[in-house]
């Protein structure tokens, strides 16, 4: 037997219109408002990350193919195309004294970025995980010095580097450039610090590991997203510093050798423009000094972002 059928209750009105549905996929309401402001807000965003994208590579590709060209190509067309893509410009550059200004730059961060990046997260990781007496006070100190302007401080700095008998020295300007980037290490690495999970020290500790040991094989390992980041900033940050060097690297006598770094070989090349014509050259100094920094940074990018978001994802 079948269930009998059973007529709704609901009857409708003669002349009523009766509601159709719609077609899965037709019909759409048009987009609410806050819906159209995120898009009119993401077009906005990447238009201008574009157009802040385009103000910084055009100029670096047009330093890069002046360096090419010739003097009078440069001063008749300055956005023309090189004639002669030949690579005698560089070195010329390197001849007039890039090739020691390079060197000596790198002399000098090979010791400061790993000193920097190593007492930097030895002061930061105490500051984060232990508790003691004058810790904030300790901590803000650090975070002072990264707002002090380094003006205020060259005198004093030049004297008391004058004191000690290493100005114009590669050791002067070491720790004068691991001073200078302590402040911002120790408060980058102290945030980072204090993501990391208590556990895994702890189970260090049970085991045997002495503070120092569980420091350096287990908690600074952990951290290398961070340290990657802030190793990254302080190269680019001591790479091109200008006025520590300007102030702390010049000869004191005649017989003091030049242990000019980059920025202020790029000066000095500047300056001999005023008596000889040779702007190529000085645009090939610029282009050497700029490429290491560049590869650097295309290198690490996504250690350097993924270092700068742990902190906040974790």
């Amino acid at each position: 037997m079948t269930a009998p059928i059973q007529k709704s209750d609901t009857t409708v009105p003669a002349g009523a219109a009766v509601p159709r549905q719609r077609a899965a996929g037709k019909g759409r309401e048009p987009a609410s408002g806050p819906v159209r402001e995120g898009i009119v807000l993401n077009v906005f965003s990447h238009g201008f990350l574009a157009l802040w994208a385009l103000m910084i590579v055009l100029p670096l590709i047009w330093l890069v193919l002046s360096s090419f060209k010739t003097d009078s190509q440069i001063a008749g067309s300055a956005f023309g195309w090189p004639e002669n893509w030949s690579l005698d410009v560089f070195s010329r550059a390197w001849a007039k004294g890039i090739g020691d200004y390079f060197v000596n730059t790198v002399i000098v961060l090979v010791f400061s970025v790993p000193l920097t990046m190593l007492f930097g997260s030895m002061a930061a990781y105490v500051l984060a995980r232990y508790e003691f007496w004058g810790n904030r006070l300790v901590y803000y100190f650090f975070v002072a010095g990264a707002m002090f302007p380094v003006f205020l401080a060259l005198v004093p700095l030049f004297f008391m580097v004058k004191m000690l008998g290493m100005l114009n020295t590669y050791q002067g300007l070491i720790l004068v450039y691991v001073a200078y980037s302590m402040p911002f290490t120790v408060f980058f690495m102290h945030s980072f610090f204090r993501t990391l999970p208590t556990a895994v020290f702890e189970a260090a500790i049970l085991d045997g590991a002495s503070h120092t040991r569980a420091f350096f094989q287990v908690m600074l390992p952990m951290a290398k997203p961070g340290l990657l980041s802030v190793g990254i900033f302080n190269t680019l940050g001591q790479w091109n510093q200008f006025i520590l060097p300007t102030v702390l690297m010049q000869p004191q006598s005649g017989d003091d050798p030049e242990r000019y770094v980059l920025t202020q070989g790029l000066i000095q090349l500047e300056q001999q423009q005023g008596y000889e014509t040779d702007l190529p050259v000085l645009f090939a100094g610029v282009t050497i000094a700029m490429i290491p920094m560049l590869v650097v940074y295309l290198s690490f990018q996504r250690q350097v972002q993924a270092g700068l978001t742990s902190a906040t994802l974790k």
